[in-house]
């Protein structure tokens, strides 16, 4: 991964410590602790740092490197930027579902549900082959059979989220185009 590619910001954040100090830092770390409870209060650091990593790099402030497994790779942020890049069907399914819901109550409108479901579920799934056929292509062109596996699946759960509640946010703007590199 190209750290300049993903904006993070360079520089060491503070001045370097002493030898004296990094070693009394190290040996400190590495000091086992006393008690049961002290390994506990340890341990229970240990995790909440790797949760506030792991949320930051959701959330598009921290690192690539901190994503959980399931978003990690550069065929993942592909198939992330080839869904946020632009508006898809199924991510509207949830509030027009809703529509058809409350429509359905009023017998009148009986016949209006059933054509309003029909075009729904064909425009999803209309939508959903043009984005699979279009992002493997994209996939077979830059990576190979082994760094593009599940990167489909995942684009295509990731296109029925509403965008405001995507995870990790998106690092692309509608209409804008793929990066050359990821």
């Amino acid at each position: 991964m190209n750290d300049a590619a993903d904006g993070t910001p360079h520089g060491k954040g503070g001045p370097t410590r002493s030898r004296k100090e990094a070693e009394a830092a190290r040996k400190q770390q590495m000091k086992r602790p006393l008690t049961r409870r002290e390994q506990a209060e340890r341990d229970r650091r240990r995790r909440s740092a790797a949760r506030n990593k792991q949320r930051d790099a959701l959330m598009g402030t921290g690192s690539t490197a901190d994503l959980p497994p399931r978003d990690r790779g550069p065929s993942r942020a592909l198939a992330r930027d080839a869904v946020d890049r632009r508006r898809t069907v199924a991510e509207f399914m949830l509030p027009i579902l809703v529509v058809i819901l409350v429509m359905s109550f009023f017998p009148a409108a009986a016949s209006a549900v059933f054509s309003l479901w029909t075009v729904t579920i064909l425009a999803t799934v209309l939508d959903e082959i043009w984005l699979v056929v279009s992002l493997k292509r994209e996939l077979k062109r830059r990576f190979t059979k082994a760094e593009r596996r599940g990167a489909v699946l995942y684009a295509v759960l990731r296109s029925t989220q509403l965008r405001r509640m995507r995870l990790p946010k998106p690092a692309i703007e509608i209409g804008q185009p793929l990066r050359e590199r990821y």
